[in-house]
């Protein structure tokens, strides 16, 4: 696992990039040919409309004289001013050119792209016969719009035909660019969407990994931890056996009875670690079955701390009591209640140094009732304040070996007081001692 991870996670991360690469890629690319094809489409819809208005286009009534009848009746110091042409503005409104426009924009798949228009005179932007409502503004924007200028032709054999200068359709795109990215819009939210899966799916596939990686780690510790609690009772059990078949400590009957109380001993504590194991089981089955009563926190504690006077005496340690609840009654399993108040006050001895001290305080929060344990042990760092109420996790103290435990009672400790819809707090200071505090609602 520790090999090929690495190379699962390499493997990924490259493909990863690629895809990225590749779709950044293809985006620029459709970018430039959606541009062009917008050009294009412009540029079409333009002439159409062009060559519709080309058959009013310098078409007016007029003279049409020869040559040699212009020099036979028109003397020589005569001035002929032919007339003027109509223009395209005296046939045409301009609510009817966007009529035209429109049309065409929609033939060419071009419904929801915004264009100005005008007619002028010339191919310039400035002798104007008529123009669109915001053209002027948008005319003077040369950077990010785009502008075509379409000559209106007349008709051929028209009388005007290459006498008079044409007309022309401007056509101006606002904001160019911000409309071809528009009109791209939904395929690039695809790609952009299908992308993040992607990069979620690598990302829940290393999470995986890693906690794959961790629950392997945490299972090799849990295997380790639990053959050297079973193996040291046992060693103890075989020695006790070997002792009582001597035949001088057969006919002692105090030692007979001290290395059968050992053997006793020895069996309670390996039934109470099967227990331990049995209950992890059904908590992870969420088949805890609870009585619930009305009972009292405050012997509930007093019934859990002795359980550990022993212990305490053993470290010469002290127990300083603060009850200060005045009410204390609380809707609990009294079986469950003891064993997790039982399970704070060994995680404080277990982890306690010279001159142990343990503080319990209980005192009321509005409908709640609190359980402080205080303890001067060697505290707990970030990390393992973190992590305490994980399944089978053990603080390190160095040696592996010299906290007794399967890492399941913190974890026990939580899940009782969820069901009991109370929570748990914890404060630690590594090298001054850790408190936890429970809080539980009160009986009605």
């Amino acid at each position: 696992m520790k090999r090929i991870f690495p190379v699962i996670v390499s493997l990924i991360t490259i493909s990863l990039l690629g895809i990225i690469f590749v779709q950044v890629s293809w985006i620029r690319n459709m970018v430039e040919l959606r541009q062009d094809q917008m050009v294009k489409r412009v540029e079409d819809a333009g002439a159409e409309v062009a060559a519709e208005l080309s058959s009013k286009a310098s078409t007016g009534a007029g003279m049409k004289l020869s040559r040699k009848s212009m020099l036979r009746l028109v003397p020589d110091d005569f001035n002929i001013n032919l007339i003027k042409p109509p223009t395209i503005s005296q046939y045409y409104t301009q609510y009817e050119i966007q009529e035209k426009l429109q049309d065409a924009f929609e033939k060419r798949d071009l419904r929801k792209i915004k264009f100005e228009f005008a007619i002028s005179s010339n191919s310039t932007l400035y002798n104007l016969e008529m123009q669109s409502k915001n053209f002027v503004s948008e005319a003077q924007d040369e950077e990010n719009n785009k502008t075509k200028i379409i000559a209106i032709l007349p008709e051929s054999g028209s009388q005007m035909e290459g006498l008079v200068p044409y007309e022309h359709l401007i056509l101006i795109v606002p904001d160019f660019n911000k409309q071809v990215w528009g009109s791209l819009k939904w395929i690039l939210i695809a790609a952009v969407l299908f992308t993040l899966i992607i990069i979620a799916a690598f990302a829940l596939t290393v999470r995986t990994l890693l906690r794959q990686k961790k629950l392997s780690e945490i299972k090799s510790d849990f295997i380790n931890n639990m053959t050297h609690e079973f193996k040291t009772p046992l060693a103890t059990i075989s020695l006790a056996v070997d002792a009582l078949r001597n035949e001088r400590v057969q006919q002692d009957v105090e030692k007979m009875q001290y290395f059968s109380g050992i053997i006793k001993e020895e069996n309670k504590r390996m039934n109470k670690h099967v227990e331990t194991i049995l209950q992890a089981a059904l908590l992870d089955k969420q088949e805890l079955k609870l009585e619930m009563k009305k009972v009292s926190a405050t012997q509930l504690v007093q019934s859990a701390l002795k359980n550990h006077q022993l212990q305490i005496q053993d470290r010469d340690g002290r127990v300083e009591l603060n009850f200060n609840a005045t009410k204390d009654s609380i809707v609990a399993d009294e079986n469950h209640f003891t064993n997790m108040i039982s399970n704070l006050f060994d995680n404080a001895i277990k982890y306690s140094k010279e001159n142990l001290m343990i503080r319990v305080t209980t005192f009321n929060h509005g409908k709640n009732l609190c359980i402080k344990i205080e303890d001067n042990g060697i505290g707990m760092n970030k990390e393992t304040v973190k992590r305490i109420f994980e399944k089978f996790y053990r603080a390190h103290t160095g040696n592996i070996h010299n906290v007794k435990g399967f890492g399941l009672g913190m974890s026990y400790v939580r899940t009782v007081i969820e069901v009991h819809k109370g929570k748990i707090k914890v404060d630690s200071t590594l090298g001054k001692g850790s408190c936890f505090t429970v809080e539980v609602p009160l009986a009605d």
